[in-house]
C-alpha cells in the first residue's frame, strides 16, 4: 500500500495567520494527508501568506517562486496559496506566479482546501477560490479535527473577531479581510474547550481589533448571563470562557485599542484569575498630527491615559505596543513626540516597523516622502529606547518568584526550558526530572536581559 500524499505549510504574518494555519492542517490531516517532516520531502506546500507589509508579500512571493520553480526536479509537486495576500492578488497571482497549483482567501480556505488538493494533486491547476461575501457564510468554521500533532502547542489562538471596520489609512487589512464579524460566544466556548483538550493551557482570543467584540450587528445570546455583572460583549465572552473552561490556565486577547479600554474591560482583567495581565495595544506613533493623519481615532494623551488607567486597575501589567516610522510626512518633530510617548507609556516590548504604502490604502496616495535611510535609522533608534526600556523593565523581576507554564527546550540551549509568565513574558530555567509541556512552574528570577527573563525553579 503507498503511502499517504504529505503536506507542509509555510506561516508568515499575524498570530491570526498561525491559528489559520493550524485549522488548516487538522483539515488535511482528516482529508487522509500526512504532515510531512519538511518542505522537501512534502507533496503539498502551502504558503500562509500576509498582505500588512510590502516586505512580508515579498518574502511570501518568493517562496512560492523558488516552491513553484522546484517543480522541475519534482514534477508533481502541489504549490498552494491562502492568506490576505490571496485576496488582494486575486487571480492575477498566476500570472505573478507560475506554475501555482491553486490560491485561496483565508475565510474560504477550510471549508475548500481538502478538495482543492484533492485536485491539484490529479493535475489541475489555476483555481481560485475567493472569500465568500460577508453573510454569504457562518461567522465560524467547524471545530477544528483532523487530530492531535505529534507534539500539540501549550499556547493555541481562537479567532473571535474576523475583519475590521477601522479604515486606518494605512492599514489593507479591512481590504483583504473584509468587514467585522463577531463570532457565537457559545461556539467559541466550545472552540477553546477543544483546544484544551488538545493540551492548550494558554489561549489567546484573536480579532483584527478584539476589543470591537460583539459591537457590530452582533446581540449576545439572552440565555447566557453575567454573574459578575458585565454589560459589554468583550468582558462577557472572558467571563464566559474562563468559568466554562477551566482547564484554561491563561486567558488573553489580542490586538488592543486604546478606544476599547473601557472601565468594565480594566475589571474583567483584574477580577477574573484566568485573564493575564498582559495587553498588546498598538501606538503607532506619539504624534497628534500623525495620528490624525492615520485615522487612528485618538490622540497621544487619550492613548497614554488608557495606559494609566490599565497600569491603575490591573498590578503588574506588561504592555506591548507596535509602531511605525517613516508614514508620509513625518518630521524629526513627530518621530521625537514618539519616542518621549514611548517612553511615558513604558512599554514591556515594542514591534517597530517601517511605513511601506499598500495598494488602494488612502495613504498609497500620499508621497511616500522620508527616504529609507531615513526610516531605517529611526528605526534602530526606537529599537535601541525600547532594549533600555525593556530592560529596565525586566530588571524589576530581578529576585522575584513568577509563574512560568512550560512550554520545552529552549530554542538557544536545548538543555535548558523556557515557558511564559502571565505577562507574557519569556523565561529561561533548568528543568526538573519527569517536566513536560503545560506544567506550571515557579521560578525565582536571577537575571534579567531586555527579551528574556533567566531564573531557578522552585521545589
Amino acid at each position: 500500500m503507498s503511502a499517504p500524499p504529505s503536506f507542509a505549510l509555510h506561516t508568515y504574518g499575524c498570530q491570526m495567520n498561525v491559528r489559520d494555519s493550524d485549522l488548516l492542517a487538522r483539515r488535511l490531516r482528516a482529508a487522509g494527508l500526512a504532515e510531512a517532516a519538511s518542505e522537501d520531502e512534502a507533496d503539498v506546500v502551502l504558503v500562509n501568506s500576509c498582505s500588512v507589509r510590502e516586505k512580508a508579500e515579498e518574502k511570501a512571493l518568493g517562496k512560492l517562486g523558488l516552491l513553484c520553480a522546484a517543480r522541475r526536479s519534482r514534477p508533481g509537486l502541489v504549490v498552494g496559496l491562502t492568506g490576505c495576500m490571496a485576496n488582494r492578488l486575486g487571480p492575477g497571482v498566476f500570472g505573478l506566479v507560475p506554475g501555482l497549483s491553486f490560491s485561496v482567501g483565508p475565510r474560504a480556505a477550510p471549508a475548500a482546501i481538502a478538495g482543492l488538493v484533492r485536485d491539484a494533486l490529479a493535475g489541475a491547476r489555476g483555481r481560485f477560490v475567493p472569500d465568500p461575501a460577508p453573510g454569504e457564510a457562518a461567522s465560524e468554521p467547524p471545530l477544528p479535527d483532523g487530530g492531535v500533532p505529534a507534539a500539540p502547542p501549550v499556547q493555541s489562538y481562537v479567532t473571535i473577531l474576523y475583519g475590521c471596520n477601522r479604515r486606518c489609512s494605512y492599514c489593507i487589512v479591512p481590504s483583504v479581510r473584509g468587514r467585522e464579524e463577531s463570532r457565537d460566544p457559545r461556539a467559541i466556548v466550545a472552540e477553546v474547550r477543544a483546544e484544551t483538550a488538545r493540551g492548550a493551557r494558554d489561549v489567546c482570543l484573536l480579532g483584527q481589533s478584539v476589543m470591537r467584540y460583539g459591537l457590530s450587528g452582533f446581540a449576545w445570546p439572552e440565555n447566557l448571563p453575567s454573574p459578575m455583572g458585565f454589560t459589554e460583549p468583550l468582558p462577557r465572552l472572558l467571563e464566559l470562557v474562563a468559568r466554562e473552561v477551566p482547564e484554561v490556565l491563561r486567558l488573553r486577547f489580542t490586538s488592543g485599542h486604546p478606544a476599547g479600554v473601557t472601565d468594565e474591560l480594566v475589571r474583567a482583567m483584574r477580577e477574573i484569575p484566568a485573564v493575564c495581565p498582559h495587553l498588546h495595544l498598538p501606538m503607532q506613533s506619539g504624534s497628534d498630527r500623525i495620528l490624525r493623519a492615520m485615522r487612528r481615532g485618538y490622540d497621544a494623551a487619550g492613548y497614554l491615559d488608557a495606559v494609566r488607567r490599565l497600569r491603575e486597575g490591573v498590578p503588574d501589567i506588561a504592555l506591548t505596543t507596535d509602531v511605525i516610522v517613516g508614514y508620509p510626512g513625518e518630521t524629526e518633530e513627530d518621530f521625537e513626540a514618539t519616542r518621549r510617548a514611548m517612553e511615558a507609556a513604558d512599554f514591556d516590548n515594542a514591534f517597530v516597523f517601517k511605513y511601506s504604502p499598500r495598494p488602494g490604502t488612502p495613504s498609497s496616495l500620499l508621497e511616500d516622502d522620508v527616504p529609507d535611510a531615513e526610516k531605517r535609522r529611526r528605526d534602530q533608534v526606537l529599537l535601541a529606547d525600547q532594549d533600555a526600556r525593556g530592560q529596565r523593565c525586566n530588571d524589576r523581576w530581578v529576585g522575584r518568584v513568577a509563574e512560568v507554564i512550560a512550554e520545552g527546550p529552549s530554542l538557544r540551549n536545548p538543555a535548558r526550558w523556557s515557558g511564559r509568565t502571565g505577562q507574557n513574558k519569556i523565561v529561561v530555567f533548568d528543568p526538573a526530572p519527569g517536566l513536560r509541556p503545560g506544567d506550571l512552574v515557579r521560578v525565582r528570577i536571577a537575571s534579567a536581559r531586555p527579551q528574556t527573563l533567566y531564573g531557578d525553579p522552585l521545589p
